[in-house]
């Protein structure tokens, strides 16, 4: 059996072997509909114009909707489910160094740091659901942590939050140090860049308390996409202007230079709600075929999605973002990519 210090995450923009997904079934009340949707835009949009397959788990009691809305080509897997936030609930795809093997990190999860609102306990066993499926050796890890939690280059360069991954009620009494000595035994040898923290509204009741995937992400070694909000009015000003700062001066695992991109914010600064959005073009999805991007009935939106058509050299499909982030996440947060391996 490979062992943990072999295994290596690939960039997003490798090759896929597949999406997985997981169906909301949290308490939505009047808006379940909407929330249905809103996945299924997704999930269909990755199966039309992405170039992999989708697998979409689903209780059995949501199954017959997931049907209805579904592309008849998403594969449905039956199983429990506390909500469908798979980025976070779903393992952390690894290989080894060939590329022959297969690795599925299966993180501690307990629903973003213990959120008094939440229910976990079917959702701390999807990482190991979805490793079996997909044949994946299980590489065990006692770090509460989520895959929207960090970014990687595939290089050995990670991007992290501190507010995250030193959260007490995840990981009480933890230092950078140890953090990192985590991710070596998951990742190999490599480096993280530590940013202070997330968005703003990230840190109101149903947030993640700063996911650094609402805020930069790699798009190709050495360079990065950052959400920059232009409004000084609004408080991500601030956390923008210092992240785009911080990343200037850093150097990746192998010691270069980063080139950071801006990317405008949605013009739109505030929810129907009263608070700060966190409309973010960052928590796009990258396919093989194509990139699956938020959007917000914005004016924003089309500056956005040429950016994302530069920077990947891919079609950028659009979807409604917006009941995606009512809700406390965008599109990369309900996706998790399996790597193609062989």
């Amino acid at each position: 059996m490979t062992t943990a210090s072999t295994w290596h995450m690939p960039a997003e923009t490798g090759k896929q072997a597949r999406t997985w997904m997981a169906w909301p079934v949290a308490d939505y009340g009047t808006t379940a509909e909407e929330a249905r949707r809103a996945w299924s835009a997704v999930a269909n949009a990755i199966i039309e114009h992405g170039g992999q397959p989708v697998t979409m788990l689903v209780t059995a009691d949501e199954e017959p909707y997931a049907r209805k809305l579904l592309d008849d080509k998403v594969t449905l897997l039956v199983t429990r489910l506390d909500d469908g936030w798979a980025r976070d609930t779903g393992p952390t795809f690894v290989v080894d160094a060939q590329r022959k093997h297969l690795g599925a990190v299966d993180w501690v999860f307990n629903a973003w740091g213990a959120q008094e609102w939440a229910s976990w306990a079917w959702d701390a066993r999807v990482a190991t659901t979805i490793a079996g499926e997909a044949h994946a050796e299980i590489i065990p890890s006692e770090m509460v942590a989520e895959g929207g939690g960090f970014h990687t280059d595939g290089e050995g360069t990670f991007l992290v939050t501190e507010t995250v991954m030193l959260d007490p009620y995840r990981n009480l009494g933890w230092t950078r140090d140890r953090v990192e000595t985590h991710f070596r035994h998951a990742f190999g040898d490599c480096k993280l860049i530590w940013l202070p923290r997330g968005l703003t509204r990230d840190y109101d009741r149903f947030g993640t308390r700063g996911h650094v995937d609402l805020i930069t992400t790699f798009t190709e070694p050495t360079r990065l996409l950052v959400h920059s909000q232009g409004n000084a009015q609004h408080p991500d000003h601030e956390v923008s202007q210092r992240t785009i700062a911080l990343l200037k001066q850093a150097t990746d695992f192998k010691g270069r230079q980063l080139t950071v991109t801006e990317v405008p914010a949605p013009k739109t600064l505030h929810t129907p709600d009263g608070g700060w959005t966190d409309y973010s073009y960052i928590n796009h999805v990258v396919c093989n075929d194509a990139v699956i991007a938020c959007n917000f009935a914005d004016d924003a939106d089309h500056e956005a999605n040429e950016i994302l058509h530069a920077a990947y050299q891919r079609p950028v499909v659009p979807v409604d973002a917006r009941p995606l982030f009512a809700r406390g996440g965008g599109a990369h947060c309900i996706t998790q990519q399996e790597p193609a391996i062989g």
